[in-house]
């Protein structure tokens, strides 16, 4: 009699190690993906059967992305800031439905609306706090509407507190028996992605009104690292980096790196020629900028070594002190923020996902191209504020804090003041 496949030797009265038919696999640990075993971990991209078609659904989407934020640029600070605020409610879309459960949900009418009232209560209170000044400037030409923003400015953090507080009583009175876990696991969930998302890029708006510079030039050195760590480790990787990220490879680490740094003093260089990406925004209007570019963006000449002449008919070159701040920026976007998008990938370890979202062919959600941008966009605002601005009182920088701090009548009595002292002067 033929005995069945696989069942061995086994001596009689031995307990089967199927049940029911059905044969028992151990589960897998999810913490490498099966395609990181291979032999020493090498050769981490060359087995990928699929490696093309993806590199080029990718390589499609991003210079879409690439052309709408040319575009953006173009039109101006307003329509970036615009473009952030869009960005941010998909992110904080993508991170709400993350531990979402539907069996709850449906207990729970209208609960995701108490997300959103969280999220533009955030919304509300971090750009009332970052873009006060450019709205009263904004306002100053109608005296109605200046009085009024000027009220909705001064009382912008109790607005936002009430809100917060209307939010909080509105979760209380909501809570229902059997969903208490899921509700105060969602609420805690909620506040960390507000937390995430304001917290962080609520800086880029910042960077962008200081000049659109301060604004594309971090981003722009995030992208040339991510795509140039792609294209090494595609074409270059052997050696595993991190088992966070098991595709990262250590060619593509370093050549990313290289890449970034010499990119960083390019591309500084070139974007601080053009007044449109390096004066400020004082308002927000969509008009023309003229502005003295100052010493940042001022060229200064560099004698080169004997030697260089005798090979190349150069002897100086023109540097922007710019160009330096760019290296400290490249060597931050190169070594620092990719971890990042190694906290994101460990976060989507954790949970067993594999994408925060589906919203970019070839990327995944918004949160996948964010997660380093965000980390960037803080460092820049700190080293702007830190070694770049001038903290001077100037002129325009006294007459900002008139505007913001008096109202009309006080800024018509101060105005008569300085009447009085000019007359007495002469």
């Amino acid at each position: 009699m033929q005995r069945d496949a696989g069942s061995g030797d086994r001596t009689p009265g031995t307990p089967s190690p199927t049940h029911g038919g059905r044969l028992r696999h151990r589960k897998r640990s999810n913490e490498v993906p099966s395609d990181v075993n291979t032999t020493n971990g090498a050769n981490l991209l060359l087995n990928d059967q699929n490696k093309y078609k993806s590199m080029l659904v990718r390589t499609y989407s991003s210079l879409w992305m690439m052309a709408g934020v040319v575009f953006l640029i173009y039109m101006g600070h307003l329509y970036i800031w615009a473009m952030v605020v869009v960005v941010q409610i998909f992110m904080a879309k993508e991170l709400f439905n993350l531990l979402r459960k539907a069996n709850e949900d449906r207990q729970l009418p209208g609960f995701r609306m108490l997300n959103w009232h969280f999220f533009f209560t955030a919304m509300l209170f971090t750009y009332g706090r970052f873009l006060s000044h450019q709205l009263v400037n904004t306002m100053t030409s109608d005296k109605l509407l200046y009085k009024l923003v000027s009220r909705l400015i001064k009382y912008q953090m109790f607005i936002c507190y009430f809100l917060y507080i209307a939010g909080f009583v509105w979760f209380i009175i909501t809570l229902k028996k059997k969903t208490y876990k899921y509700q105060f696991s969602q609420y805690a969930w909620t506040h960390m992605i507000l937390l995430m998302v304001f917290a962080q890029s609520s800086f880029t708006v910042a960077n962008i009104f200081d000049g659109i510079f301060w604004f594309i030039l971090p981003a722009s050195l995030i992208a040339i690292n991510d795509v140039a760590a792609y294209f090494f480790g595609f074409f270059f990787g052997k050696t595993p980096l991190i088992k966070l990220s098991p595709k990262k490879t250590w060619e593509g680490f370093i050549g990313a790196s290289v890449t970034t740094l010499l990119s960083a003093f390019v591309v500084a260089n070139f974007m601080g020629h053009f007044q449109w990406l390096t004066c400020p925004r004082k308002d927000l209007s969509t008009g023309w900028l003229y502005c003295d570019p100052g010493p940042m963006f001022t060229p200064e000449g560099y004698d080169l070594p004997g030697w260089i002449p005798q090979w190349f008919p150069w002897r100086e070159i023109a540097i922007m002190p710019v160009q330096w701040h760019a290296l400290a920026l490249g060597l931050f976007a190169s070594i620092i923020a990719p971890f990042g998008g190694f906290f994101a990938s460990g976060f989507k370890r954790a949970f067993k996902f594999k994408d925060f979202g589906d919203s970019i062919p070839g990327h995944g959600g918004f949160t996948d191209r964010m997660d380093c941008q965000m980390v960037m966009a803080v460092f820049a605002y700190i080293y702007y504020q830190s070694f770049v601005m001038v903290q001077d009182l100037s002129v325009e920088t006294i007459l900002e804090q008139i505007l913001r701090n008096l109202t009309f009548e006080e800024q018509r009595e101060l105005y008569g003041q300085l009447g009085k002292l000019l007359v007495r002067a002469n």
